[in-house]
């Protein structure tokens, strides 16, 4: 067995050496298609931050009457953390939106007069909810509208919002789907053209096999060789292909910022090194072997 194995390691190494320019365009080919592979994982990590990004942004606020006191404020935000819809409930005092509005109208003299020449503060608490989904918002503002509640409530903005809620649920909608088809359609195509160069590259050597099979050399024999060349064109393929990603990572990152300040790129992308490059080689190695072996099979059973 080992003497069958040492030969079939010296043959698929003859043979990635002997047809080097062969070699050289199958892994030109598979190096696209493992840039595709690591293209798509990083485009559905950064459309996924996009996604949670822009859902971040969504929330639902409810103003309370001026005369409503903090406790009962409170135990409102008890009562909607108990919401299997809501997310998270935030409470914002008076002072504190007293404060938030001055330092949005800080550069508005009148407005900063206006507010100084007041003697009792006339803004109240409220409370800043967002949803597990986007979905929700609707069937939380009808909650808020329930007795137990909307005596004490003076606003909610959800009317308001409403179609800007809806606009982004569209757009969340968009991405996530557009992500999906745009994965499948190049995972598809980059698999196809790989599958197709390794199986060109078995056809030339189609000669060699039918010898090997006259003169009764085993299908394990005949397709080892064809196995270990697919593993060596993967293995390169991924390197190459993985090098080649770091500078455009690099690049890329300062724009992925300005567009998702949550995100960065070239942090995720040294987090995740080793399983980025575990990937990318599982995948070239894994699409090398099967299509060797589903290009070596038919010339087995001719």
């Amino acid at each position: 067995m080992m003497v069958t194995f040492s030969r079939i390691v010296r043959y698929g190494w003859q043979n990635f050496l002997r047809n080097v320019s062969l070699s050289f365009s199958t892994i030109s080919i598979m190096i696209l298609a493992a840039a595709v592979f690591e293209g798509l994982i990083l485009f559905n990590v950064v459309g996924k931050q996009a996604i949670s990004s822009i859902q971040e942004k969504i929330d639902i606020s409810v103003y309370f009457k001026s005369n409503v006191p903090e406790d009962t404020i409170l135990g409102i935000k008890r009562t909607l953390e108990n919401v299997s819809e809501v997310k998270e409930v935030a409470y914002v005092s008076s002072e504190e939106a007293l404060k938030n509005f001055k330092e949005r109208h800080a550069g508005e003299e009148s407005i900063v007069r206006t507010l100084d020449e007041l003697e009792a503060n006339p803004l109240s608490g409220s409370l800043n909810i967002k949803a597990k989904d986007p979905r929700q918002y609707e069937t939380i503002a009808k909650y808020l509208e329930g007795d137990s509640i909307k005596n004490s409530v003076e606003k909610v903005d959800y009317a308001q919002n409403q179609i800007v809620i809806e606009r982004l649920i569209g757009l969340i909608d968009t991405l996530k789907n557009s992500g999906i088809s745009l994965t499948l359609f190049l995972a598809f195509l980059a698999v196809v053209v790989a599958f197709n160069t390794i199986r060109l590259a078995i056809y030339s050597n189609r000669d060699q096999i039918g010898i090997m099979r006259v003169v009764g050399a085993s299908n394990m024999f005949i397709r080892g060789p064809y196995i270990l060349e697919g593993i060596l064109y993967g293995a390169i393929a991924a390197l190459i292909s993985f090098c080649a990603m770091i500078p455009v990572i690099h690049f890329l990152s300062p724009y992925v910022i300005n567009f998702i300040p949550e995100m960065d790129l070239s942090l995720y992308f040294r987090d995740a090194l080793l399983s980025l490059f575990g990937y990318q080689l599982l995948f070239c190695g894994g699409l090398a072997i099967l299509s060797s072996i589903i290009a070596v099979r038919k010339y087995l059973h001719a």
